[in-house]
This record gives structure tokens, C-alpha cells and sequence, in this order.
């Protein structure tokens, strides 16, 4: 019996001895290697760790838009996705990526972060062929504006773009501050459904907007936008509740 334990014992030995010498003293053994920040290509992980803080878990919105809203990811293609990501814009707070523009993503992990938006949370058919592009085709007019702010938005976000009981106050000086136009043009078109705004089509029940209408308003809301932002801000365009 003691013969057998030692030869057992004697074989579970050189099992462990045998598996140290196949990998080199010191060498990391395969799969254990942590890989480089830059080499990371999982879309989770970059996501996480570049966009949930601003646009939510899964997409689902925060302080920035959701990019998993169906409607935004209809108007908008890979190519400006993309350019957003990699380039940022100015005067907002959305930061820019690239590690060509001083941001700390290489050009595939830009990619990857755009194709799993794309293939996470688009879907067919949102929209038909009348949808309102995603950059404009012509030029808004701030008088026309005011009106069709009015008709579309007033009774949501309050006299003025103030506030109102179901919207926030959009003329406030620092949301301008960190808005594009563009930004502005979007937000028209998909709303924001994870707060419960509503896309163009669903202001006023049975009449979308125009493109003409989305320009417009978007020239009256950056007319309202304070030509040096700053502290203290004017308090004519905003009214605390």
C-alpha cells in the first residue's frame, strides 16, 4: 500500500514539474496577457468605457442622447456616426476620440464602436422615404422660427423655450452653450423617448413637421444662444422654477 501511495505521490510530482517546463520561467502563460488599451476591439468594452457616461447604459441616454433610438440611427449613416466619434464637436461636450485629434482611440476601435451601434440597436423600416434628412438642405429662418416653435414645441417646453410642466427650459443659456446646431436639428428630429419627448412627427398629433419647419426653429433656438457664454449668464432667456 505505501509502494502505491509513493508512486502515485511520485506521479502527481513530476506532472507539475513537467507542466512548469513547458512554459519558460518568467513567461506569462497564454491567455493571461492583460492586452494594450489600443488593442482593445471589443464594442462593450469601448463603450463602456468612452460613451455610457454620457449616452447611458446600452445606449439608453444620459446627459447625451440615446444612441440606441431606431429614429437617429436612420438619419444618420456610419459616415457622421463616425466623424462624431473620431472628431468630436466643437464647442460642445462631446470630446473627440481620435487619436489624431488628440483623443486616445485608434482608427479601428472608432470603427468598432461604430459598427456595434449600427448592428446593436438599428432597425429596419423606422422611417419612410418623407423623413427629414439628417443635416439640413436649406437654410432656417429665426422669424418663421418663433412661429412654428409655437405650434410644435410651446406647449411642452414653455413661452420662450423657458420650461414648461412636461419639458425643460431649452433657451436656457447653458444648455445652449453646449448644443451644436446640429445637435439641435437632431434632438428635433428623434426627440429624446427615454425622457418622453417625442420625434417630429409627434408634436402635434396628425401634422409632422416640415424640414423647412425643423430649420427654422433650430435658427430661432440658436438666435436665442448667448454670443460670449459664460458666468454670469444673461437671465432673459431662462426663469427658474
Amino acid at each position: 500500500m505505501n509502494a502505491v501511495r509513493h508512486l502515485c505521490s511520485s506521479m502527481a510530482l513530476a506532472a507539475i514539474l513537467g507542466s512548469g517546463c513547458a512554459v519558460p520561467h518568467g513567461q506569462p502563460t497564454k491567455g493571461s496577457e492583460v492586452p494594450a488599451p489600443n488593442e482593445v476591439l471589443d464594442f462593450a468594452t469601448l463603450y463602456a468605457q468612452n460613451c455610457a457616461a454620457c449616452h447611458g447604459v446600452e445606449g439608453r441616454g444620459g446627459a447625451a442622447i440615446a444612441l440606441s433610438n431606431p429614429v437617429y440611427l436612420a438619419i444618420a449613416d456610419d459616415a457622421a456616426i463616425r466623424k462624431t466619434i473620431a472628431n468630436g464637436v466643437r464647442g460642445t461636450a462631446m470630446p473627440a476620440f481620435a487619436e489624431s485629434a488628440g483623443g486616445m482611440l485608434t482608427d479601428a476601435q472608432i470603427d468598432a464602436i461604430t459598427k456595434g451601434i449600427r448592428s446593436r440597436w438599428s432597425q429596419q423600416g423606422v422611417l419612410d422615404a418623407g423623413a427629414p434628412p439628417y443635416a439640413p438642405k436649406a437654410s432656417g429662418d429665426a422669424h418663421r422660427g418663433e412661429v412654428a416653435y409655437k405650434t410644435y414645441c410651446e406647449s411642452c417646453h414653455g413661452p420662450g423655450g423657458a420650461g414648461g410642466r412636461k419639458g425643460s427650459a431649452i433657451t436656457d443659456d447653458s444648455f445652449l452653450a453646449l448644443v451644436s446646431d446640429q445637435g439641435l436639428r437632431t434632438i428635433v428630429i428623434t426627440g429624446r423617448p427615454e425622457l418622453g419627448a417625442p420625434d417630429w412627427r409627434g408634436n402635434v398629433p396628425g401634422k409632422p413637421m416640415s424640414d423647412q419647419e425643423i430649420a427654422d426653429v433650430v435658427a430661432w433656438l440658436a438666435s436665442r444662444r448667448a454670443q460670449y457664454p459664460g458666468q454670469p449668464y444673461s437671465a432673459s432667456n431662462y426663469t427658474q422654477h
